[in-house]
């Protein structure tokens, strides 16, 4: 099955009396993965949002790639767990089936905790998982949903240095195929795991040009080709527009 882009077209939003952005346009490309980077409070979230149909633009359109509606067809995840207190690890993982009223696949999910290191905590409540497992039950979350599109928004910044590159690389490999957009601060991290780098910036904000990242993710931190990339990419961070 073809995997369909995500089109954010000609985008506009104010703030107010300012614009966040004007006639901005970004195009994922189906089965791919792409990291937006760019300084705090340019309007990075924002995009996501409008992209997951959370916030309305003033002007611009969000499209598939095939024609197709959207609705259905993204999983969002966010920079919190926002997992369930009271619910345990794996109600927290069919929580969209009950919501929705449709029949919750245990199977399924127990499936994708145990390829996420979670299968012996199921019945844990989120309170009894450290915050490296908190994560990764999101993630086999994000995943139950099934959906050829997924948006996270900096799911790994709250993570310790080892328990986040475990965390990128359980997303690498699970989310292969699917049509990815990543927000993130780290440049290590988007090199690590994405296809394509893009560079937010500016006031109004606008796109830099898409920077490739040879080779197969995930990479390894040490990886030629990632560390070229990654010096690449700062040079454009720390030369940004901030004003």
């Amino acid at each position: 099955m073809t995997v369909p882009g995500l089109m954010l077209q000609r985008l506009t939003l104010w703030y107010g009396a300012q614009p966040l952005f004007e006639d901005l346009s970004l195009v994922v490309p189906g089965g791919q993965f792409v990291a937006l980077l760019g300084p705090s409070g340019v309007g990075k979230t924002s995009l996501l949002k409008i992209a997951a149909g959370l916030l309305m633009p003033k002007s611009g359109s969000v499209q598939a790639s095939d024609g197709r509606p959207l609705a259905g067809r993204i999983a969002y995840m966010g920079q919190q767990d926002l997992l369930f207190p009271w619910l345990d690890v794996i109600g927290n993982v069919m929580l969209g089936s009950r919501l929705r009223r449709q029949r919750p696949d245990p199977a399924r999910a127990m499936d994708l905790l145990d390829r996420v290191g979670l299968a012996g905590r199921a019945a844990a409540l989120p309170a009894e998982l450290s915050g490296g497992m908190r994560q990764r039950a999101a993630l086999a979350r994000t995943l139950y949903e099934d959906r050829p599109i997924v948006l996270m928004d900096e799911p790994f910044s709250a993570l310790d240095t080892i328990t986040r590159a475990r965390v990128q690389e359980l997303a690498a490999e699970l989310l292969r195929g699917r049509t990815a957009l990543l927000i993130t601060h780290d440049p290590l991290e988007a090199c690590r795991i994405s296809h394509h780098l893009i560079v937010l910036s500016g006031h109004p904000a606008r796109l830099g040009v898409p920077i490739a990242v040879p080779g197969e993710a995930p990479r390894p931190p040490d990886d030629p080709g990632l560390l070229r990339t990654q010096g690449e990419l700062m040079r454009l961070l720390t030369a940004g527009d901030d004003e």
